[in-house]
């Protein structure tokens, strides 16, 4: 059996309208599958203020909708899961970066040379992606270093000079026979994001991490696209954060 009925919930101060879609099953433990109780949805944050009262449905379909006026954002549920469903009132500011007016922007790759067969065309992949965004030429510098376990510390020590709005790292780590894969990789990955924090400079992860050669080059140009272009998208990023820093009440 299930349940197909609408309620609605009027608080005092109604803010935003939400809807909420549910799917249920009956359930051999459940003395009652007509009936949902809504308490548990009380504690989440979506629905603060929510009722906590139980509805009985009618059983004529699967799905049961209803909506209610909440001082918050609405969301859907299914499968078990919640799903932000935001809808935007006018109060609310939103702010994003832009891929556009980067001309001004400065930017500094820095790449591995180790596998340099597959970090070259991701380096040639991030100017073009550069170019194409008008990022001038004379903004980018490429700084290389021996290999992908060097690239953290070369980073944050190049975000840290204020000379760059981004830092884009590139590099392969191609797994062999041994866990050295796993060190190097694991390093790298936690040493760019740490050099972010420490620098508060975006350093962006474009480093590969594959299983073999072949999975390395579908994306270092191939079927898979490129991923240093990709990494070079970081404009976003350092637009975001100049955005933010120029005018700090974007995030009081």
């Amino acid at each position: 059996m299930a349940c197909d009925a609408a309620m609605s919930t009027m608080l005092s101060k109604p803010v935003l309208q939400c809807h909420i879609n549910a799917t249920f099953s009956t359930s051999a433990r459940s003395p009652d599958p007509t009936r949902i109780s809504l308490r548990s949805l009380k504690s989440s944050p979506y629905m603060l203020g929510s009722s906590s009262s139980a509805a009985t449905f009618a059983p004529s379909s699967q799905i049961c909708s209803f909506s209610c006026k909440q001082p918050a954002v609405g969301f859907m549920l299914g499968q078990g899961r919640k799903t932000p469903n935001l809808r935007v009132s006018a109060i609310i500011k939103e702010h994003t970066g832009s891929i556009l007016g980067a001309e001004n922007l400065r930017f500094v790759v820095v790449a591995g040379r180790f596998n340099e067969v597959i970090t070259k065309p991701l380096v040639a992949g991030a100017l073009e992606t550069f170019k194409r965004f008008a990022v001038k030429d004379e903004h980018i510098d490429v700084i290389w270093v021996p290999g992908s376990f060097e690239i953290p510390m070369t980073a944050q020590t190049l975000a840290k000079t204020g000379r760059y709005h981004a830092v884009v790292c590139i590099g392969a780590v191609i797994k062999g026979a041994t866990t050295h894969y796993d060190a190097v990789a694991n390093s790298a990955a936690s040493g760019v994001m740490s050099a972010s924090l420490n620098s508060g400079v975006p350093c962006i992860f474009g480093i590969l991490t594959c299983e073999n050669m072949e999975q390395a080059i579908d994306r270092a140009g191939g079927k898979v696209g490129n991923k240093g272009g990709e990494a070079a998208l970081t404009i976003e990023m350092a637009s975001l954060l100049l955005h933010i820093s120029a005018d700090k009440r974007a995030i009081i």
